[in-house]
């Protein structure tokens, strides 16, 4: 068989559609940064005619170009959460506002093989985004972020996202120098809200692009 690699993640990634698919998930499987682009701007958007956009922390999101593409979109509202020239209230206030947005974008810690989405939040902006609030989300997540279950799931967080998202963002826990969690007390803790979203309700809210490439912590 010639690019065996290839075929297995083909395998892999329409089994978990059919699965994220049976929970009510809107599911679709992009190649290339570029799919995702154009998921999202050429049938997503148009689909959903959102008036507002906003979204939560998302390396995924960011690397894709959406992010700069969607800020210079006149069709739409942008509550921009990632302004680094605006202050912290003014940070969190648009985080806020932004739950009430028709577009929210971002991505997702896990998804197990049976899908099922795993969180865990420092603030609890991009969970209650996916929850509840916003008219329609998008997820992107990258083939990297799949595990068999949900122990495995939590074990991803804790083990290595949790710790390499704390490094990213320059917080003082004891996970940033030792790579590994402590359970620690620290008013830098990034681990505080978990959520576990078994199916996507009402059927189609959150709509998800199965990324064939590793991306994202």
């Amino acid at each position: 068989m010639d690019k065996p690699a290839d075929h297995y993640w083909n395998i892999k990634l329409n089994t978990l559609k059919d699965n994220l698919e049976k929970n009510n998930f809107e599911v679709f499987i992009a190649q290339s940064m570029q799919d995702v682009r154009s998921i999202v701007m050429e049938t997503l958007i148009p689909g959903i005619r959102p008036a507002t956009v906003s979204w939560g922390g998302s390396m995924t999101f960011v690397a894709s170009g959406l992010y700069d593409e969607l800020k210079e979109n006149p069709s739409m509202t942008v509550l921009d959460t990632f302004d680094k020239d605006i202050s912290a209230e003014e940070s969190l206030e648009r985080r806020r506002q932004s739950l009430l947005v028709d577009l929210y974008i971002t991505g997702t810690n896990a998804v197990t093989e049976n899908g099922m989405l795993v969180n865990l939040d420092m603030i609890g902006n991009r969970i209650a985004a996916l929850t509840f609030g916003p008219k329609h989300v998008v997820l992107i997540i990258g083939r990297n972020k799949i595990v068999s279950g949900l122990e495995e799931a939590m074990d991803r967080v804790k083990d290595f996202a949790a710790p390499a998202n704390a490094m990213r963002l320059d917080k003082k826990t004891p996970c940033v120098k030792t790579a590994s969690c402590h359970e620690c007390k620290s008013p830098d803790r990034i681990c505080n809200t978990w959520t576990i979203t078994q199916k996507s309700f009402p059927k189609g809210r959150v709509n998800i692009i199965l990324l064939n490439g590793d991306e994202g912590l």
